[in-house]
């Protein structure tokens, strides 16, 4: 099993934080930047094709929930499910930059920002 770990390459193209991630701790993934079979995921396609270290680099929208690759059924399926905030994940990003981001995530030991309650 790996250790949780600060490393902003482990930042996924989403905003998650994979170093945190039960599937990437248990060496059942290799983290979003690695994993290949993960063809499906338009958010990575997006990111891989237009040179971004994820969507907190892009310029097209100014909020990723704007897009529609990053704002699908699935992506509020996920969130859903596991009370994840990915956009609060990308707003971060953008604040405070990668390694402040990949440096907090794996001191709470968390892959994402939890959805406030409303």
């Amino acid at each position: 099993m790996r250790e949780i770990r600060q490393d902003k390459n482990l930042v996924a193209f989403c905003g998650l934080y994979c170093g945190a991630c039960k599937r990437y701790l248990d060496e059942k993934c290799p983290g979003c930047r690695e994993n290949e079979r993960a063809s499906w995921c338009a958010v990575r396609k997006c990111c891989l094709e237009n040179d971004r270290l994820s969507c907190a680099d892009c310029q097209v929208y100014a909020s990723a929930s704007e897009c529609r690759k990053f704002n699908n059924i699935f992506s509020k399926l996920f969130a859903f499910l596991f009370g994840s905030d990915r956009q609060a994940c990308i707003d971060v990003i953008k604040s405070k930059g990668y390694g402040n981001y990949a440096e907090e995530m794996a001191a709470g030991k968390i892959h994402s920002i939890k959805k406030l309650k409303k």
